[in-house]
């Protein structure tokens, strides 16, 4: 019977204490959840705020934005060129180059024909008809602010295939880029593209040939050659990763001031495939700028051919080049609309000058009189209007 009544006031007092923690509780859930509720709505808030300030970061801003591209026509490396290179301990090149270095430098952007593959020394050098040139050519023009070097020529596989392989590594370990001829597939399925103050340009290169020497069976990779169809295709997937699209062509006659039916019917194909610029290679001398209208109504700038920059070659204009400097515009005005203009083109005519095929010099024509150009000044003013005449005649 005590038993009982003990366990009866057991459970009576375990109902109270059950109860009394219940009471507590009630209000210690109630303040819990005010200041979850609170809190949730500070961080919706603070993520509400800073969700609109990231989106205020991140409107579009119209902006213009610019650069200037240079380009020279062919580094072509006679023996009497390297011959007049060699020192003791190897060979240099930069003083032929040192009178022009400043036109090479002022630009934000150069390229160059590189005619003769700088396979090096290891594999022999060797002169026309089947060019080797030493690696410190690619030096010295590295020095003097050459970026990107075009190499599909019709010397391209003069020394076959270890000559690229050769030449490549070198401009590689030199970081410098090379467009036109490749190690592999691999390396030519990358579209050589360089920026420049907010503005990407993709490098392209083609030849009409190769001195009838046959590109090695499945390794056309070595050397681009003019195929339409696939020039159509780099130029839809260089669109796909730059802003500009330049293409270097190895086309044309030899030794002729004006380009022939073939190079400008070439030319209107690239322009209505929406190139922005196509720089000439190969006649030897000089052929005039223009402007051409792509079938969408763009405008393409050409230069049929820069000449040579550095040769062996001599007299009736071969010792005439120059350095070619235009400006290249980008316009954003919203996020889907941006225009590119090449504007400004600009020629400084170049001679090389020599003495008894020693004392090598690249020089600004103008100053070639300080150099045994008799006639430097008329040479000048001939050239000047020789490359501007077509773009005087659209003013």
């Amino acid at each position: 019977m005590r038993r009982s009544r003990r366990n009866r006031k057991s459970i009576n007092i375990t109902k109270y204490v059950i109860s009394l923690v219940i009471l507590l509780l009630i209000p210690l859930g109630v303040y819990f959840t005010l200041n979850s509720l609170k809190a949730n709505s500070v961080t919706k808030d603070y993520i509400a705020h800073n969700h609109d300030f990231k989106k205020t970061e991140q409107e579009f801003k119209p902006f213009t934005t610019s650069m200037t591209l240079a380009a020279i026509g062919d580094i072509l490396i006679h023996s009497a060129v390297y011959n007049d290179a060699n020192k003791e301990n190897g060979y240099d090149f930069k003083p032929m180059i040192a009178n022009v270095k400043g036109l090479l430098e002022d630009a934000d952007l150069t390229i160059a024909n590189q005619e003769t593959i700088v396979g090096g020394t290891e594999i022999g050098l060797s002169t026309y008809p089947s060019f080797n040139s030493p690696y410190e050519v690619a030096d010295a023009f590295k020095d003097a602010g050459v970026d990107i070097v075009s190499i599909a020529n019709n010397h391209t596989l003069d020394r076959g295939e270890k000559a690229i392989i050769s030449a490549t590594n070198y401009l590689n370990k030199i970081d410098m880029e090379y467009t036109g001829g490749y190690q592999s597939s691999e390396d030519k399925s990358k579209i050589r593209v360089l920026n420049r103050n907010g503005i990407s340009i993709a490098f392209l290169s083609y030849t009409y040939g190769t001195n009838g020497i046959p590109v090695p069976e499945g390794k056309d990779y070595l050397v681009n050659l003019i195929d339409m169809e696939l020039i159509k295709k780099d130029i839809k997937a260089a669109k796909e990763v730059a802003d500009v699209v330049s293409v270097s062509m190895h086309w044309g006659d030899e030794y002729q001031l004006y380009p022939n039916d073939y190079q400008k019917q070439l030319a209107q194909r690239l322009a209505d495939e929406g190139v922005d610029l196509i720089i000439g290679h190969h006649p030897h001398v000089l052929q005039p700028m223009d402007w051409l209208t792509g079938k969408n109504g763009n405008q393409t700038f050409v230069v049929y051919s820069l000449g040579n920059f550095l040769s062996g070659q001599i007299r009736d204009y071969k010792d005439i080049g120059g350095v070619l400097q235009v400006e290249i515009v980008k316009e954003s005005k919203s996020k889907n609309e941006t225009i590119i203009r090449v504007e400004n083109p600009q020629f400084t005519p170049t001679f090389v000058s020599n003495s008894q095929y020693k004392s090598f010099k690249v020089v600004p024509l103008k100053d070639a009189k300080n150099f045994g150009l008799g006639d430097a000044a008329g040479k000048y003013e001939e050239m000047t209007h020789h490359m501007n005449q077509w773009l005087e005649k659209a003013q």
